[in-house]
């Protein structure tokens, strides 16, 4: 079998996926083990919809680039945004 290096994913791209996957889990998983946390599937569509856009604008970032401060900025920039409409969503942080 003959495998070239383009055919195996980078080690950042997995992470990066495979941590909005755990993180899209763990709402799933806590609600298991305690009615603090109570979602429905709106709740999973709209987050797996911000991971989804989170995700795919830094991978885009990584494309785009080949400059390591700037893909630092864009990580930075892009998971501030995600976390400020996360709590926007969850508390009203903005109102």
């Amino acid at each position: 079998m003959i495998t070239s290096s383009h055919s195996r994913l980078p080690a950042w791209r997995i992470a990066l996926w495979g941590f909005a996957a755990l993180a899209l889990l763990a709402p799933g998983v806590a609600m298991q083990f305690t009615s603090e946390v109570r979602w429905d599937l709106a709740d999973f569509l709209v987050f797996g919809g911000m991971l989804l856009i989170a995700c795919g604008a830094f991978e885009l970032a990584m494309r785009l680039t080949s400059q390591r401060r700037s893909r630092w900025i864009a990580g930075v920039v892009i998971a501030a945004l995600f976390l400020l409409v996360w709590a926007e969503l969850a508390v009203g942080l903005l109102h």
